[in-house]
């Protein structure tokens, strides 16, 4: 009981500093989506640490806060790519951290999620965890390959991945609000379609990939 003040107390000092960061005047030259994403990044870790707490002591409390911080992270995702959108707002840096908080929220779940431990809630089958998790690192070699020779990385958001998050996400709530039971065959049509976006897109993210390799000169065959 004790710990769990001690990261109830922590998260809300957490979040406080957040959004105060967020309208202090030296951080008013970053975009307003931005602040938004690294919030959904802050939000990771108390997600993690309510989840794994249910886990271990089943009470109910640690669910509905780990679902809260999950559904906000989830729901944030849309606001800053809207706010990005509409107030033309978009930037290297959101390129780079909008992804990112997507990958550390859904990885970190899955993970999580994929373990067995019945007493308390579903598991997700490894197949979806490694189809996730490869093409995740996958992206991430192309990313420092195509960094390491060619100097930029453009990355072009696709709406399969848009499609593929937006269905992995949906897996993860299903589990966490423990509708799994009795409805066996909606979730496992969900996770086939999350994990069929997730193979294509990634193998889309390969080929934006070679593109950009074979249009720079370092593709091209050495001279004798």
């Amino acid at each position: 009981m004790r710990k769990h003040r001690f990261w109830v107390c922590l998260g809300m000092i957490w979040l406080k500093a957040a959004l105060v960061w967020c309208y202090d005047e030296r951080a008013r030259a970053m975009t307003t989506a931005n602040k938004i994403t690294i919030l959904r990044i802050l939000l990771v870790p108390f997600f993690v640490v309510e989840l794994l707490y249910y886990i271990r002591t089943g009470n109910e409390l640690h669910r509905w806060a780990a679902l809260l911080c999950f559904g906000l992270a989830a729901g944030l995702d849309g606001v800053d790519g809207y706010i990005a959108r509409h107030y033309n707002q978009k930037s290297e840096l959101g390129a780079v951290l909008d992804p990112l908080a997507d990958k550390l929220l859904l990885v970190s779940s899955v993970v999580v999620l994929s373990f067995n431990h019945p007493d308390h809630l579903g598991q997700i089958p490894l197949w979806l965890t490694g189809t996730i998790l490869g093409r995740d690192m996958v992206i991430l070699i192309g990313i420092c390959v195509v960094r390491f020779t060619v100097g930029t990385v453009r990355v072009r958001p696709r709406v399969m991945g848009k499609l593929a998050t937006v269905l992995q996400m949906a897996v993860v709530i299903w589990v966490l609000l423990k509708w799994d039971a009795g409805r066996g065959r909606w979730l496992a049509a969900v996770m086939l379609g999350a994990a069929v976006c997730t193979g294509v897109s990634g193998l889309l993210y390969v080929w934006d990939g070679m593109r950009q390799l074979s249009a720079h000169p370092v593709s091209s065959a050495v001279k004798p």
